[in-house]
């Protein structure tokens, strides 16, 4: 599972990452799909890897990339504090 999460980290330092986010965040149910992953699908598989959660969801690559990037991010500011 580390290859998969240092993947998702090479997504985040490529120069189009921008755009990606700004087009999930467009995304009508982008933030009920982020809390839903947040809430229900990390409990069950911490370690869900996006191509999984985006079979699970039934949503793009891209959003399901960003899901887990931002949930990542957000935890990992809250384990610094």
């Amino acid at each position: 599972m580390v290859y998969l999460m240092e993947r998702r980290e090479d997504y985040s330092k490529n120069p189009l990452w921008h755009i990606l986010v700004e087009t999930a965040h467009a995304l009508p149910l982008y933030f009920h799909h982020k809390a839903y992953v947040r809430d229900v699908i990390l409990n069950e598989n911490p370690n869900i890897s996006a191509e999984e959660l985006a079979v699970r969801l039934k949503v793009p690559l891209g959003e399901a990339l960003v899901i887990l990037h931002e949930l990542k991010s957000e935890k990992d500011k809250k384990q610094e504090i």
